[in-house]
């Protein structure tokens, strides 16, 4: 039944679907404005979703003429709300864009975090805290909540405060910034809660029925002292390729190889069917997961514009799985059956308006790294992750990397990066490289994995995914080794994968490495361990996490 009607500008900025389906679970109807004259004036609550680069997103502010009419739409007393660069669209300016004015209510200019303490972005669940008694339960915040950030600029606190906001704090790693703020009729949060599982629902549900103030359930002075700051993120991830019998389904693969032993081969069987993936999904967003992430792993051999099947499972997925999804496979420059050159940057696009936050590209930055380097580590411009990073911001893009060890007896005999590693040769080598391998790990190629990633960062990707051939499948445990060394390597996030067995596996990855994430498949899959048993480890061994048991609003 709806309630009501909500107004949202459309600034074609990223994952826009998911804040739809938000908006209809609570029950609202969604009206579209893409210019001024599309109901801007009849609009009495007003939604400015923006995702990316700021300068990118406000510059289509100013071309679309909605400065002045937001200006005057905020000064009329109505209800308005943004999100994320919403949020950041209200300031005077970024330093991630000199030059670009914002809307200019809050004379400050956001900075970019520190990043010789974390990596940046600051990607995950953290919190957003009002420490003013009289105004806990803003607009149904809680303490106790955490909710969804994607972001590498923060809006500091002193200047909102000083102009008579109340301001909802994060903290990331000793850096304070504004986690949400209200004054009037104005709202905004920088965190997503369309991505916020329950407990962003609620935050939307109570901005648009108008209850700016709640009873917080509990003291917020307590709560903050033990559950401050960015929690340790929990990712499933669903394999996702046709079977047999032509039908789109989860399978793993023991070092890729995603087909059934049989009796009298190790080889060659019928592809492992785990479940629909929309179901599978929904099960581990219910469980707790922090994010989930399809890999289309056939998708190098289609086209995926005319993948319409995986692109309803994002559509199916994204109407009841309120938390961040990340798809690879296929993000790359295509020819279209009709002859039609698509370029990466429209293929994600695609995606995103699907339902999908990341997208996540595989073999082609493998060969847009060599290109780099045979260029003398010039940029193109031209690269799938320049393109979408530029567009939609470094956070949408996700190097998806599958390395596979190459033993070596001295660091003298190759001319790679090479480290002292925990997992002898067969004869004994002490020392390996780790070579970066193409098409689903079928070919190998002259790069080693240091070199990719430094590559893909300097390109404007914002995560790495880190795979590794040799421990996929076998439940032994990540590669803590190579973790530690990307990690070394570079300032953007990474999530561990590859490995994983038991809750034990999470905590060792997280207590012996400092990956922002740690991804699991088979484990869950084969309903050996929910999403929740590991978080409740790592909760019992005194790690931050996600309460994954706030399902109801």
């Amino acid at each position: 039944m709806t309630v009501g009607t909500v107004h949202v500008l459309d600034l074609e900025s990223g994952n826009l679907r998911s804040l739809s389906n938000a908006l209809t679970k609570l029950g609202y109807e969604v009206k579209w404005i893409k210019k001024p004259s599309d109901g801007l004036d009849e609009a009495e609550i007003l939604l400015f979703p923006g995702v990316g680069n700021f300068g990118h997103v406000i510059s289509e502010l100013w071309n679309r003429g909605f400065v002045e009419p937001l200006r005057a739409y905020i000064a009329s007393g109505r209800r308005i709300m943004g999100i994320c660069v919403g949020l950041q669209a209200f300031f005077s300016g970024s330093t991630e864009s000199p030059g670009v004015k914002g809307i200019g209510i809050i004379p400050a200019e956001l900075q970019i975090f520190n990043d010789s303490t974390k990596s940046v972005p600051h990607i995950g669940w953290n919190s957003a805290s009002v420490t003013n008694a009289e105004d806990e339960g803003l607009y149904g915040l809680r303490a106790e909540s955490k909710y969804y950030y994607v972001h590498s600029y923060r809006a500091d606190t002193e200047v909102p405060l000083r102009e008579g906001w109340t301001v909802a704090i994060g903290n990331y790693n000793g850096e304070a910034f504004v986690g949400a703020m209200s004054r009037d009729n104005v709202f905004a949060t920088q965190f997503h809660p369309e991505k916020s599982g329950v407990a962003g629902l609620r935050v939307l549900r109570a901005f648009l029925q108008g209850n700016r103030i709640s009873k917080a359930r509990d003291s917020q002075t307590d709560i903050l002292k033990k559950n401050l700051g960015l929690t340790k993120r929990v990712i499933a991830c669903l394999d996702v390729r046709t079977n047999d019998e032509g039908d789109l389904v989860v399978t793993k693969g023991d070092q890729y190889d995603v087909r059934e032993k049989t009796a009298t081969a190790t080889a060659g069987g019928k592809v492992r069917n785990l479940g629909k993936p929309v179901e599978v999904a929904e099960r581990y967003y219910l469980q707790g997961a922090d994010e989930i992430t399809f890999l289309n792993i056939t998708s190098f051999r289609n086209c995926p514009l005319v993948d319409t099947p995986m692109l309803e499972i994002l559509r199916k997925t994204s109407e009841t799985v309120f938390v961040p999804l990340t798809i690879g496979g296929g993000i790359r420059d295509i020819i279209d059956p009709d002859g039609t050159t698509i370029s990466a940057l429209d293929v994600a696009s695609m995606y995103f308006r699907s339902g999908a936050d990341k997208v996540s590209i595989g073999s082609d930055a493998v060969l847009a790294a060599e290109k780099f380097y045979a260029r003398g580590e010039v940029l193109s411009g031209e690269t799938p992750m320049e393109m979408i990073s530029r567009a939609y911001g470094a956070q949408a893009v996700v190097i998806s990397v599958d390395p596979k060890r190459v033993y070596v007896r001295s660091k003298e005999c190759t001319k790679h990066h090479v480290i002292k590693t925990s997992y002898p040769g067969p004869n004994g080598e002490e020392y390996a490289w780790y070579q970066c391998t193409i098409k689903g790990g079928r070919e190998l190629r002259d790069l080693d994995v240091r070199q990719l990633v430094m590559a893909v960062e300097k390109m404007g990707a914002g995560e790495i995914l880190l795979n590794c051939i040799d421990k996929d499948g076998t439940n032994s445990g990540f590669d803590l080794d190579l973790i530690n060394d990307v990690k070394s390597a570079v300032k953007i996030p990474v999530i561990a994968s590859s490995g994983a067995g038991k809750p034990e596996h999470f905590l060792d990855v997280f207590e012996k490495t400092t990956t922002d994430a740690a991804l699991g498949a088979g484990m869950f899959h084969r309903n050996e361990y929910k999403v929740a048993d590991v978080k409740n480890y790592l909760s019992d061994h005194g790690l931050l996490v996600r309460n994954e048991s706030e399902l109801a609003l």
